[in-house]
């Protein structure tokens, strides 16, 4: 029988955003691997059908509500995972929103602060909520999705671009804080993947991150899961504090 490699069998999972776009296919990439994934996301309805999807393909997923934004709420969700399954081995955090395409001075305090306060306050929470009981078993693997944005900036998302660099800050330094344990903390920044939160931006932004990648094409979620999938594995046991790039060669560093 061949190697499964990347193997997730007997492992817990949780993926927030995973109702739709790049979480619900981590989450879907994950399950095949044998996880027991929890889709976490604020539409609980978009979330019990994703879930509902994976176990008709007699995969193990289970739906739970969750704000990132809410520190409350993401207590909540990670405890009813512990409660249902014992251990939480993975946490993806996934979910974010692209805020209003407006240059600087036109950004209100309130579009600062609602994409700030998912994007990046949001993974703070998640990842605060989930290190203690993968610090009890000395085993965890933390993938956080970023941006090419949050390492380029981009024009007109001042909040998006400057969450992403957080994102990609905070897993370097958890990274460090957690580098005598059996806890890898990783980074993943795409470029432009076509999703529905490119919905929340105009055209023509679309069309100027694209214009910028060597591949000339949009990423797709497969993509970004695959990557996902190996540094949510056992097999990812010496890389971590990294960003690793799905670009199509839009960064070399």
């Amino acid at each position: 029988m061949p190697t499964r490699f990347f193997d997730l069998t007997g492992q817990t999972a949780l993926v927030t955003g995973g109702a739709q776009g790049i979480g619900a296919g981590i989450a879907t990439r994950l399950a095949r691997a044998g996880a027991a994934v929890a889709v976490a996301d604020r539409n609980l309805e978009g979330a019990l059908a994703q879930a509902a999807a994976l176990k008709a393909e007699d995969l193990d997923a289970f739906a739970v509500e969750i704000d990132v934004a809410d520190a409350g709420s993401v207590q909540s969700a990670v405890d009813t995972v512990l409660a249902c399954r014992g251990r939480m081995q993975v946490l993806v955090c996934n979910a974010g929103i692209a805020g209003k395409a407006l240059p600087t001075w036109d950004q209100s305090d309130r579009d600062w602060k609602s994409v700030i306060d998912v994007n990046l306050s949001g993974v703070f929470y998640c990842c605060r909520a989930t290190l203690p009981t993968m610090l009890e078993h000395d085993y965890g693997r933390i993938v956080n999705i970023a941006s090419l944005a949050g390492k380029e900036g981009n024009p007109n998302m001042v909040a998006y671009s400057a969450s992403k660099a957080g994102v990609i800050a905070i897993s370097k330094s958890m990274a460090k804080e957690t580098a005598l344990k059996n806890i890898c903390v990783n980074a993943i920044s795409p470029t432009v993947i076509r999703t529905p939160i490119l919905d929340q931006i105009t055209e023509d932004q679309v069309n100027y991150m694209t214009s910028k990648i060597p591949r000339a094409r949009t990423g797709t979620i497969e993509e970004v899961a695959a990557v996902a999938h190996f540094l949510a594995s056992p097999d990812c046991s010496f890389v971590t504090g990294q960003c690793y790039d799905v670009s199509g060669g839009r960064a070399t560093y």
